[in-house]
C-alpha cells in the first residue's frame, strides 16, 4: 500500500469512528487531513451529515470551504467535540511532533479546546522514539524579535541545532499564519529527553509562542499500514 493510500485509509477510519452528526469538530492541517475532509464531504452528500468545522490554518479553512462544509470559529464555538489532525511523528508514548507545515500554534489551540484529539497518519510516522523517522526536528514558533537569543539558549541547553526555517519560494524566513517565525530544533537523538520537561522549559523562554511537542493530548491515533489495515491506539 502506498503512503497516500495509507493516509486515506487512516483518515476515513478515524472519521467513521469518531465523527457524529450535529457536532463541532476541529479540522487539522497537512496532507492526511485532505482525506479526512474528503470523507466528511462524502458523508454530508450521502448521509446528510451535519457538522461545524473549525479550521487550524488557512489551508484547513480553504479545504472546508471548497468541500461545502459549514465553517465555524472558536468565538462561535468555544468548545469542540473533537479535532482530527495529522502528525509528523508519534512515539511509543503518543508524544507528537507537529508543525512541519507551520501551523503548530493554531493546531494546539484548537486541540486544547476539544474533548478529543484524533491523530491520523501513515506508517512512516509511527516511531519508538522521536527522531527515529522524522529528521527535521521540533518546530518552535517564536516572535521575530527574539528568534536569535532563543536559538542560542536552546542550543546551549540541549545541544543540537535550532535553525530558522527559510522559505522556498521567496527570499527570507517562513512567516506563520500568526506573523511569527519558526525555529526547527534538530535534537541529538543519542540523548534521552523528558519531553514534558523540555516542552515546559522551552515555553518559558521569553519570546517563545508555542512548541510542536504535543504531550498527553492525543485520545486516539490511527496509522494506515503497508498491508492495508489500520493500526488503532487509544489512550483514554
Amino acid at each position: 500500500m502506498s503512503i497516500e493510500e495509507a493516509k486515506r485509509l487512516a483518515a476515513f477510519k478515524a472519521v467513521d469512528t469518531f465523527i457524529q452528526d450535529n457536532t463541532i469538530i476541529g479540522v487539522g492541517s497537512g496532507s492526511t487531513i485532505v482525506y479526512a475532509v474528503e470523507r466528511l464531504a462524502e458523508l454530508k452528500r450521502t448521509k446528510n451529515l451535519n457538522v461545524v468545522c473549525v479550521p487550524t490554518s488557512f489551508q484547513a479553512r480553504q479545504l472546508i470551504l471548497s468541500n461545502d462544509l459549514k465553517l465555524g470559529d472558536l468565538e462561535q464555538y468555544p468548545k469542540l467535540n473533537c479535532t482530527i489532525d495529522g502528525a509528523d511523528e508519534v512515539d511509543k508514548n503518543l508524544v507528537l511532533i507537529k508543525g512541519g507545515g507551520g501551523c503548530l500554534l493554531q493546531e494546539k489551540i484548537i486541540a486544547g479546546y476539544s474533548e478529543k484529539l484524533i491523530i491520523v497518519a501513515d506508517y512512516n510516522k509511527d516511531s519508538q522514539h522521536l527522531g527515529d523517522n522524522y529528521k527535521k526536528g521540533i518546530p518552535i514558533e517564536v516572535l521575530p524579535l527574539a528568534y536569535k537569543p532563543i536559538q542560542m539558549r536552546i542550543q546551549e541547553k540541549y545541544r543540537g541545532s535550532a535553525t530558522l526555517r527559510m522559505s522556498k519560494m521567496k527570499a527570507g524566513p517562513v512567516i506563520t499564519d500568526n506573523g511569527n517565525l519558526i525555529l526547527d530544533w534538530v535534537f541529538p537523538t543519542s540523548e534521552t529527553f523528558n519531553w514534558d520537561e523540555v516542552n515546559k522549559t522551552i515555553k518559558m523562554m521569553p519570546g517563545v509562542i508555542e512548541t510542536g511537542l504535543f504531550i498527553n493530548m492525543a485520545h486516539a491515533v490511527f496509522f494506515g499500514t503497508k498491508d492495508g489495515s489500520v493500526k488503532e491506539i487509544y489512550t483514554k
